[in-house]
């Protein structure tokens, strides 16, 4: 399995109508903006005080707040408006804030622009300069917004791509009847299987299949997430939020929104993360780290694992509510040795793949090689067949593949004394019997070694389990 196709992930749409926010104490002048707004094709929110203003911008999105201010209880020295203009940048520090000040109140303006907001505005008002600002203030938003999520898809989506999904016999047929079957559904997956079998593949291939498959597919390796930056990574969080929190992030659900999220690794995120992915889950609501705005999305999500998570949940490592939640439907991978016909279909593939990559001109294997494949046991799955692939073709000298540019020496390391046995392979078994002996769990694997997650990580991606 490989993935070649590039995924095209738009950004949010600069075609949809701008909402704006008004919000102001005199009636009459909120149904003017309204008017003025609406025939110009702005959808207007309008409200009566502080409180509420702030209570729309935390459950609704707008692209420009308007806002008086002086209100009820102070007519005239404005902290009521610079109090409200400070806790709206609270919630979202690029939102634009445009405020509304009595003619001969010019002080408060500079005050308020000093404060943040971004225009001001006299009453009364000149309609055609209102309106100029309006659209002025919603162009810079979307590009300020439009630029943010791009700089955060590209950083995630610069190596995704779709997959080549290569399934024919007949230990997969259920799998793909299954696959066919959810595919085009929102119904949350659960893909479980040993490592390397391919579960990124299969969600790849899930989502191409959904009705979601013209929005973005964001993958999150869950457990090669610090437990301290858990939270932004999924969420993500504002300006401020801590330390390093030098700018605004989207996190990964709302750069999967209205598409989907896959979760890999999902046994091993921590305990006491669990509790607010459920949340998510089960409301569809959020807060960036650092904010109390709660934003909405509607993702589908996909989650992976080579843990048997009801063990997990069991032994109290993993919250049955959350296993309810990912778990609607559960697609079961075999490994690779149960599934050897397709060994010389993926093998040829990825032939093709690093031939085309390295400018080599390998042209098949022999039959010595063709057989050390299939005897192989595959401990590493799919993921180990493509690293021996990728290292034939690079040691190859001639024009096919021979059984020893394979380096697939490995299986006799069972049987070999740990004195003829080379580092590395010292390293590979008992990187392998460590993750055996903990059901694949990568967090109890790293303790058992003496190493961190992400070191572990690396060694398994070096050796191909």
């Amino acid at each position: 399995m490989s993935k070649t196709e590039e995924l095209a992930v738009p950004a949010p749409a600069a075609s949809q109508q701008a909402r704006i926010l008004v919000a102001d104490d005199q009636a009459d002048v909120r149904e003017a903006l309204r008017l003025l707004l609406k025939a110009e094709g702005f959808l207007t929110e309008t409200v009566n005080n502080p409180a509420a203003a702030l209570e729309a911008l935390q459950t609704d999105e707008f692209d420009v707040v308007l806002m008086d201010l002086n209100y009820q209880r102070d007519t005239t020295s404005g902290h009521e408006g610079i109090d409200l203009l400070s806790r709206v940048q609270a919630l979202d520090s690029k939102l634009p804030v445009v405020v509304m000040t009595a003619w001969g109140s010019v002080e408060l303006a500079v005050e308020a622009m000093r404060r943040g907001a971004r225009d001001f505005i006299q009453k009364p008002w000149d309609n055609q300069r209102l309106l100029s600002i309006i659209r002025t203030q919603v162009d810079l938003y979307r590009t300020v917004r439009r630029a943010e999520w791009l700089e955060a898809e590209n950083n995630l989506l610069r190596a995704q791509n779709r997959p080549v999904f290569i399934a024919e016999s007949k230990a997969m047929q259920p799998l793909l009847t299954l696959m066919s079957r959810i595919g085009p559904s929102d119904a949350n997956v659960l893909i479980t299987g040993e490592h390397g079998t391919g579960k990124e593949v299969v969600a790849l291939t899930l989502h191409a299949l959904s009705s979601r498959a013209t929005r973005p597919m964001i993958t999150v390796n869950t457990g090669g997430l610090p437990e301290g930056t858990f939270e932004s990574e999924l969420f993500g969080h504002v300006k401020g939020a801590f330390t390093d929190a030098r700018a605004d992030r989207v996190g990964r659900f709302e750069l999967a929104d209205h598409g989907t999220l896959f979760l890999d690794e999902i046994a091993n995120v921590p305990l006491k993360q669990q509790a607010k992915l459920l949340r998510v889950l089960e409301t569809g609501e959020m807060e960036r780290v650092g904010s109390s705005k709660t934003r909405k999305v509607d993702v589908r999500v996909v989650s992976a694992t080579n843990a048997n998570l009801k063990q997990e949940g069991a032994e109290g490592r993993f919250r049955s509510d959350l296993l309810f939640r990912l778990n609607t439907v559960e697609l079961h991978i075999p490994p690779l040795r149960e599934r050897r016909e397709d060994i010389p279909l993926l093998a040829a593939h990825f032939l093709k793949v690093y031939n085309d990559r390295y400018r080599k001109h390998v042209g098949g294997f022999v039959t010595a090689a063709m057989q050390r494949m299939l005897e192989h046991l595959w401990p590493g799955n799919v993921r180990e067949l493509d690293h021996s692939i990728e290292r034939a073709v690079l040691v190859s000298t001639g024009q096919q593949i021979q059984a020893s540019d394979l380096g697939l020496e490995s299986d006799k390391a069972g049987s070999a004394t740990i004195e003829d046995m080379s580092l590395e392979e010292v390293e590979y078994l008992l990187i392998k019997k460590a993750l055996a002996r903990h059901s694949g769990n990568i967090s109890h694997a790293a303790e058992a070694l003496g190493l961190s997650r992400s070191a572990l990580y690396r060694r398994m991606e070096k050796y191909g389990l």
